[in-house]
């Protein structure tokens, strides 16, 4: 497995992991563009993928600018073997070497990703008006999560 920052020509394999996933699904794909993915991985902020011989299986993108996690997803069939742990380090490890702001981002409640970022120190701030969990996670919890 490798894990690399993502590309333009990672994109297309990047939208088919994004449809495979059973939660924080789309209601409809046109929702999220081509162009706005690559809007995320080269100008708003950056993009990881994790790949298995050649083929991509995970990825993440960070907005830096809004200061947010913007996606972590992992093709279902190799979901639970530290691909969105390994996939989320690299984003807030860069992210915080940018920036000590405290980072944000929300997910669907009653989720594995909702309990996923619970586990790697997030803290649950309730919800937005959209119905999705917010939770933050501040340099400080960051940096003595790994001490």
């Amino acid at each position: 497995m490798k894990f690399r920052i993502a590309d333009l020509s990672d994109i297309a394999q990047m939208q088919v992991v994004r449809h495979l996933v059973k939660e924080n699904t789309l209601s409809d794909p046109n929702l999220v563009p081509d162009k706005d993915v690559a809007y995320y991985i080269t100008e708003k902020g950056k993009g990881w993928v994790a790949e298995i011989d050649g083929t991509i299986v995970g990825f993440s993108i960070l907005d830096l600018q809004d200061k947010s996690v913007w996606a972590l997803f992992v093709d279902p069939v190799h979901a639970e073997k530290g691909i969105g742990k390994e996939l989320h380090r690299l984003m807030i490890e860069w992210y915080f070497s940018q920036t000590d702001d405290t980072i944000v981002l929300g997910t669907a409640p009653n989720t594995r990703a909702e309990r996923f970022y619970a586990l790697q120190g997030w803290k649950n701030l309730g919800s937005y008006s959209n119905g999705e969990t917010k939770f933050e996670l501040t340099f400080k919890d960051w940096t003595n999560r790994r001490a």
